[in-house]
């Protein structure tokens, strides 16, 4: 059966209703708008006539945030019942924490390693690349994807997904939103984090409430254009935060980081072109 955008947006609003809730149609043309429109008359609509990218259309939700939080939440995901209860129960119980990210699954009930380490240069010549299956289990990604944690437990952690993320708008106040000159897609969830741990706020880890999340399905679609970008906006995090990664980053290495950002690149859409596309193991989503 194939993927309909519509229907993933359709749960994903059922998950959430009765809490306040703004959409921005990132000018999909798929009909998303008007499926919004029809059938979720509560919610707030925002339709745009561009793509501003995940950093853009996230903003226009956040500009003049009255609410003392705000999730956001992808359109292929959904919250358990009860789970949003929970999380605010938490954010107030924790007063020190800007930015929480709940427990992430994939549609099978497997983890959706949604909380990480900052990356590393090795953890990039391992991950998602046809080394990283010469070595299975290496340390260099494991430990940037969290694999020896179990998730089921609270715990500070380096950054979380966007896919799904609370933030306290003291927090937004603070460190500003989105950065979406520097990110049109991709990285600006780890940016985000970094921001507020250089301002002294905790990002935290909270299992308490359940998010399933179908990764990745609408940039299958134009997966080849979809890495080139993760590609670009590795190299601008890795360039606007350099100071704070040099003593991360071999200074001997620092001089291949872009050429070893685009060589990954390259490997992982020679990989999909030889291994076939469309090709979904949920188990070994990471």
């Amino acid at each position: 059966m194939s993927w309909n955008a519509k229907d993933d947006l359709r749960e994903c609003l059922r998950s959430i209703r009765g809490w306040e809730t703004v959409v921005v149609d990132n000018a999909s043309g798929d009909g998303s708008a008007e499926l919004v429109a029809s059938e979720f008359p509560d919610v707030r609509l925002i339709a745009l006539t561009e793509n501003t990218g995940f950093s853009g259309g996230n903003n226009v939700a956040l500009e003049g945030l009255d609410a003392d939080y705000a999730l956001l939440l992808n359109s292929d995901a959904t919250v358990e019942l009860g789970g949003l209860e929970r999380l605010l129960a938490f954010a107030d119980a924790t007063p020190g924490a800007g930015i929480i990210g709940p427990k992430v699954i994939n549609p099978d009930g497997s983890i959706q390693y949604s909380c990480r380490r900052w990356p590393t240069f090795a953890a990039g010549m391992f991950r998602n690349v046809w080394l990283g299956r010469l070595f299975p289990g290496n340390k260099p990604a494991s430990d940037y994807l969290m694999q020896d944690f179990d998730h089921a437990s609270v715990r500070d952690v380096d950054w979380v997904s966007g896919c799904a993320l609370l933030i306290r708008k003291k927090c937004i106040d603070h460190i500003g939103l989105l950065d979406a000159e520097t990110f049109f897609m991709y990285c600006e969830d780890m940016d985000w984090s970094l921001r507020a741990y250089q301002k002294n706020w905790r990002v935290v880890y909270f299992p308490g409430c359940v998010v399933t999340h179908a990764i990745g399905k609408s940039s299958d679609n134009a997966a080849e254009r979809m890495i080139k970008e993760h590609s670009r906006s590795m190299w601008r995090f890795w360039q606007k935060h350099r100071a704070f990664f040099a003593d991360k980053v071999p200074a001997a290495l620092q001089p291949f980081v872009w050429s070893g950002i685009w060589a990954r690149a390259y490997v992982r859409i020679a990989k999909r072109r030889l291994t076939g596309v469309g090709k979904r193991d949920w188990r070994k989503r990471k």
